[in-house]
């Protein structure tokens, strides 16, 4: 083996010592649960834009997109745009490194904010950037994303909008099928299931009904994907637990 590659395999065996250590694990879940009553995951920006993620996700995103080379990342879930911004700036990355030339990010939200889209359109990032406007689950809105992938070889999706069961089973359903082959299709918010009951008291999702339910039920129905273990062990602090979910066929 290269130098690289002994100092991989020896990660990958902490990492797995790591995901085994229940006192890590219990530790782990003690500062989620404090973190999150503070709103931990809305105070990070990424290039000047608000990005409501853990900063570990934003490292796992970064290891996924240069692993995976996309030439298109299907994103739901807008927000403040700092998602997307990181996602253009990363394919200009990977573009300056050799990778695709044209790669894009096409971000889909029920409700883009005249100020946010603004903001994104005025970001020099924005030239990677396509938004649609409307449900991400309308067959108009998913028709229109699967035209966009048609005519791209490498797709990996970020799900992460609506977070009630139902509403991401009809997202997996929709966009997990243009996730390529070796690719992944990450749903966040799957931490929802792990947190105490009442920390969601004004929205529509809670223990039992959640993205993680969703997960679980589609990959119950789906052998295409597998949950990638590896990656609730090694980031531990996660709004995605059981979220990696990788195309294997």
């Amino acid at each position: 083996m290269t130098p690289y590659e002994e100092f991989k395999a020896e990660c990958d065996h902490e990492v797995v010592a790591q995901g085994k250590s229940q006192e890590l694990q219990d530790a782990t879940r003690n500062w989620i649960h404090q973190a999150n009553a503070h709103k931990y995951s809305y105070h990070f920006e990424w290039l000047g834009r608000p990005i409501i993620q853990y900063p570990q996700d934003i490292v796992a995103v970064q290891e996924l997109i240069w692993a995976t080379q996309p030439d298109l990342i299907i994103e739901t879930g807008i927000a403040h745009g700092g998602s997307l911004i990181l996602s253009a700036s990363l394919l200009e990355l990977n573009a300056a490194c050799g990778g695709s030339q044209d790669a894009k990010v096409v971000g889909v939200d029920i409700d883009i904010r005249e100020h946010n889209r603004r903001a994104i359109e005025e970001h020099p990032m924005s030239k990677r950037i396509e938004m649609i406007q409307g449900s991400s689950v309308a067959p108009e809105i998913v028709a229109q994303v699967a035209e966009l992938a048609s005519e791209k070889e490498r797709v990996l999706v970020f799900l992460d909008s609506n977070h009630t069961h139902d509403h991401v089973l009809a997202e997996l359903k929709a966009y997990a099928p243009m996730t390529s082959v070796g690719s992944y299709c990450v749903v966040f918010d799957t931490i929802i299931e792990d947190l105490p009951e009442d920390m969601f008291p004004d929205r529509p999702w809670g223990k039992g009904d959640n993205a993680k339910t969703a997960v679980h039920e589609y990959i119950g129905d789906n052998d295409d994907f597998l949950i990638d273990k590896a990656y609730n062990d090694k980031l531990l602090i996660t709004v995605a637990p059981d979220g990696f979910l990788k195309r294997t066929k």
